[in-house]
């Protein structure tokens, strides 16, 4: 189910991360989350699919639906399939407008994971973010 709001799901995500008392812990539940998501098919293993900037081989497949964007997506590395489920969990089920509303820089601060991940894991975040604002700014009418 889709929170009300974007802002909504942010705040779910933050309230899900307060439940953790350290980055460890919470480590701990994004890779779990990555472990809970469903595979992309194989033939959804594009070189079009792959997202650029990231140490991990990431890709993100998207369909429009009913004014909103619905992203799915993949990682080999666990942590990132984890950022992967917040991303979607934040982001799928979306307008374009109410995706190109969150700037990316400020949802990694706000979730705390500007200063937990390495600088190399934050630039695959900003990667992933920046995609998924290009589809939205190419959905926008």
């Amino acid at each position: 189910m889709t929170a009300e709001t974007i802002d909504d799901a942010i705040a779910a995500v933050e309230a899900d991360f307060a439940l953790f008392s350290d980055w460890e812990e919470r480590f701990t539940y994004l890779i779990d989350l990555g472990r809970q998501m469903a595979p992309l098919a194989d033939h959804e293993r594009t070189d079009a699919a792959k997202v650029r900037g990231c140490a991990s081989q990431v890709w993100l497949v998207s369909e429009a639906r009913d004014g909103r964007l619905h992203f799915r997506g993949e990682s080999d590395a666990f942590l990132v399939k984890g950022l992967i489920a917040v991303l979607l969990q934040v982001f799928s089920g979306r307008t374009p407008a109410e995706i190109l509303s969150v700037e990316p820089k400020a949802l990694a601060a706000r979730l705390g994971l500007s200063d937990a991940l390495t600088a190399q894991r934050s630039n695959g975040l900003h990667s992933m973010m920046e995609r998924i604002r290009r589809e939205a700014a190419h959905a926008t009418p």
